[in-house]
């Protein structure tokens, strides 16, 4: 996703970016860096039409899911927004089109966190025959889950593939030929996945609405 640039961008279009700037850093616990595009005039914008929006946000934290990266493109974008309160509210429920970048640090974060260790576990048991996750590495480009038996010291090590299929993310074992599908909002549309200098790339598009 490249972000096209207004060479003289209107007062209207550089307050609504301040504004979706406050509404997303006010949904999210943390957001370290975070850049917003409207490409819309004047009088689009105070008819409530967006004609393209490009946001980059780095080092999210959302309800403990954290993201390295995330790119998102939106286009014909209908708004309604109150500038005295910065409220925002879409007409037509777009669909947007976004790339997500994740560490193995991030990962091991969230699938090892109190509030989503209950999806690490259902991986481990589910396609590994395990009963806890330990830890979770990307090396050369591979994703490797180590899990451990309850109650033991061992600990068992396993390459995973990551697969899509009809628009869901799935983890698979070869060794074990098992596959689990990862519980994502059924909104949620996932194209593509790889794994790149040792970061996980998520493409996917979704409607969005609030």
């Amino acid at each position: 996703m490249i972000s096209k640039q207004i060479k003289e961008k209107g007062i209207f279009a550089k307050l609504l970016e301040k504004g979706i700037a406050l509404i997303l850093k006010k949904e999210c616990k943390y957001i370290g860096k975070i850049k917003i595009d409207i490409i819309a005039s004047s009088l689009q914008i105070i008819n409530g039409i967006i004609e393209n929006i490009y946001i980059i946000a780095e080092e999210i934290n959302y309800k403990d899911l954290l993201f390295d990266k995330i790119e998102l493109e939106g286009n014909d974008i209908k708004i309604k927004f109150k500038i005295n309160n910065k409220e925002l509210k879409f007409k037509n429920n777009p669909m947007i089109k976004f790339k997500i970048t994740l560490s193995e640090n991030s990962l091991k974060t969230i699938l090892l966190s109190n509030n989503w260790n209950w999806i690490g576990d259902k991986i481990s048991k589910g396609i590994l025959n395990e009963d806890a996750l330990e830890d979770i590495k990307i090396n050369n480009d591979q994703f490797i889950i180590i899990t451990s038996k309850c109650n033991k010291t061992i600990h068992s090590k396993e390459r995973v593939n990551i697969k899509i299929n009809n628009g869901n993310l799935y983890l698979e074992n070869q060794s074990y030929n098992k596959s689990i599908k990862i519980p994502i909002e059924e909104k949620v549309f996932i194209n593509n996945v790889n794994i790149k200098n040792n970061l996980i790339n998520i493409f996917a598009k979704s409607s969005i609405s609030f």
